[in-house]
């Protein structure tokens, strides 16, 4: 089947508004240029349109003109390697998500351990951050939500009390084996998220495994994290303050 004839088909399933890229397409690296004439064909009929270098869209049309695809769909290319997640989202943009802030935020920040992801396309900006693990389907939420334990304090326009309790809800709703992969994962951030994340854990008497986290902090140190313990009342046993 020829390249051309290959990517027509593929396009055919693909939804209105989705994104994607050359290696949604299912083609060898070695087809890549076959493909780029084939999609600048495309984009001159109007089927499809380019939103950056690699990254196109079947353009949506509704009583109201067209739609451009969501800012998660223009990431959702970036995220993604070889059918693979490899980044997530983080910073601001994903603390209003988890309700953390209600400030909402141009710049976006993408966490990945294997590259740096920068977007730039005009509608969206995205900064890259190092991830402090390497990132999968399985663990990016985790992931995350550790990163905004990690920026309690720095959270734009964020409640110290208020995150506390999301922080608690959240965890408490998580399996006993995703508790376990949380602790695994936070053994690799800075000692503050060790130790606000064990005494969490303790508040909603989930202890299993949270022997881990207090073996690597050191027992002198102290995290002012600007929590009282009317907010969450086993600080105290974790040098939290």
């Amino acid at each position: 089947m020829k390249v051309s004839e290959k990517i027509a088909q593929q396009i055919v399933n693909i939804p209105e508004g989705d994104t994607f890229g050359y290696e949604q397409l299912s083609i060898t690296k070695e087809d890549y240029l076959a493909a780029a004439k084939v999609l600048e064909r495309l984009q001159k009929k109007g089927i499809l349109k380019k939103i950056s270098k690699g990254v196109f869209y079947k353009p949506e049309i509704s009583p109201f003109g067209e739609l451009k695809p969501s800012e998660q769909e223009i990431m959702k290319p970036y995220l993604f390697e070889g059918g693979k997640r490899i980044a997530y989202v983080t910073g601001s943009y994903l603390y209003n998500q988890l309700g953390l802030t209600t400030q909402l935020t141009s710049g976006i920040k993408i966490a990945s351990r294997s590259k740096r992801i920068k977007i730039n396309t005009g509608a969206l900006n995205a900064s890259p951050v190092k991830s402090y693990a390497d990132v999968d389907d399985a663990n990016y939420q985790l992931l995350g939500f550790l990163d905004a334990m990690k920026d309690l304090k720095i959270i734009p326009d964020g409640d110290i009390k208020s995150s506390i309790s999301i922080f608690c809800y959240r965890i408490g709703q998580l399996t006993n084996e995703e508790i376990e992969e949380m602790i695994k994962y936070a053994l690799v951030y800075p000692p503050r998220v060790r130790a606000l994340l064990g005494a969490i854990l303790e508040q909603l008497n989930r202890t299993k495994g949270i022997e881990k986290l207090k073996e690597k902090l050191n027992p002198l140190s102290h995290f002012k994290l600007g929590i009282k313990s009317s907010y969450l009342k086993s600080i105290s046993n974790w040098n939290i303050q």
